[in-house]
Formats: structure tokens, C-alpha cells, sequence
């Protein structure tokens, strides 16, 4: 059974640093992609980063170039680096996987719990 388990959210302020890691375990699949979401009260769940088992990546417009997305593949874990952070970038960001490379679509067949990332002004 594949699991997500996301780490590393708390509550920073404008101009600051996060490190989120998804430590996934369970899946045999060697290809894959793998992504994070984010999704802030009263608001639909948005893709902002995901990577493929090849290393291509791809980000949301809203993030690019302050968040960094990488993959440890002996370590099966994938990591957003945030930076410069905005209070807009604050909500719940979930970790998710599957064999098909959904990039920024919800469509992903596995989930995490979420971790809490808070941004103040």
C-alpha cells in the first residue's frame, strides 16, 4: 500500500524559508511522477510543483522561481524547497504520486495527510 507522509510545514514570515519533505513508501512502480498541492480555506486544491521519475519538473507560475522541487530516488523522498515566501503561498500542502505523469492536476491517484504551511505579513 503506498504511503505519503509529508514533514516540515510551520508558520514563517513574509521573506522566509520552508523545507517540506514526502517520504513515500509502498509503490514498486519505477516510473512515476510525483507532485505538491496546496489548498487554503474556502479555495480549490492547486498544483504547485511536481517532478518526474526523470527528473523533469514543472511549477505553477505563481511559484517559479522561489520554490524548488527535487527527488531523492534511493531515499524515495521529494522535497519543496520554499523561498520567499508570501502570505498568499499559506494553506495545506499535500504531497501526492502515481504512474501517471499529472503534473499539476488533481488527478493524482495517492495522497498524503497534508502539513500546514503559515505565512505572516
Amino acid at each position: 500500500q503506498v504511503q505519503l507522509v509529508e514533514s516540515g510545514g510551520g508558520s514563517v514570515q513574509a521573506g522566509g524559508s520552508l523545507r517540506l519533505s514526502c517520504a513515500a513508501s509502498g509503490y514498486t512502480f519505477s516510473s512515476r511522477c510525483m507532485a505538491w498541492f496546496r489548498q487554503a480555506p474556502g479555495k480549490e486544491r492547486e498544483g504547485v510543483a511536481a517532478v518526474r521519475s526523470d527528473g523533469s519538473t514543472w511549477y505553477a507560475d505563481s511559484v517559479k522561481g522561489r520554490f524548488t522541487i527535487s527527488q531523492d530516488n534511493l531515499k524515495s523522498t521529494v522535497t519543496l524547497q520554499m523561498t520567499s515566501l508570501k502570505p498568499e503561498d499559506t494553506g495545506m500542502y499535500y504531497c501526492a504520486a502515481d504512474r501517471v505523469n499529472w503534473w499539476l492536476l488533481p488527478r493524482y491517484e495517492y495522497w498524503g495527510r497534508g502539513t500546514q504551511v503559515t505565512v505572516s505579513s
